[in-house]
């Protein structure tokens, strides 16, 4: 497996941002201003965009594995790499809908719960999103503190 930065045409997995977060304007606000990354192993598997937020605390504003591949350890693997690119982070953040797997996922990575952003998502996106049959409405964050 290889972690591999991209520095330009980000746009490119546009398809692969949208399993992410559904509304192209949205990754719009954080791609330019974002380090991404792809984990590639025979073939891109997943990305992830990361923003440094302030003195070490960074944030991971998107995730996406490809759906074939999921549950099979790449979000995992990812998140591990990604963290260790920033050896001044003291804190990643992440911030997602309330569902249950989601949030689980999340917590097998290493994160804990942190605060909640009230109506984030029907506040910021011009439709509803649904995420396992659930209407989002309040994006819950969470932190992995690094050593």
């Amino acid at each position: 497996m290889e972690l591999r930065k991209i520095i330009a045409d980000k746009k490119a997995f546009m398809d692969l941002l949208l399993l992410a977060d559904e509304q192209e304007s949205m990754v719009d606000t954080y791609l330019a201003r974002g380090d991404m990354f792809v984990l590639d192993s025979g073939g891109v598997k997943a990305e992830c965009v990361v923003t440094k937020e302030a003195d070490g605390v960074y944030e991971i504003k998107n995730l996406a594995v490809l759906p074939r591949f999921q549950r099979q350890g790449y979000g995992k693997r990812l998140i591990d790499l990604v963290c260790s690119q920033y050896p001044d982070c003291k804190v990643m953040l992440v911030g997602t809908g309330e569902v249950p797997t989601t949030l689980g996922f999340y917590q097998a990575c290493g994160f804990t719960l942190s605060h909640r952003i009230k109506n984030f998502f029907t506040d910021n996106y011009d439709h509803p999103i649904f995420e396992d049959g659930k209407q989002l409405i309040d994006m819950v964050c969470l932190k992995r503190e690094l050593p």
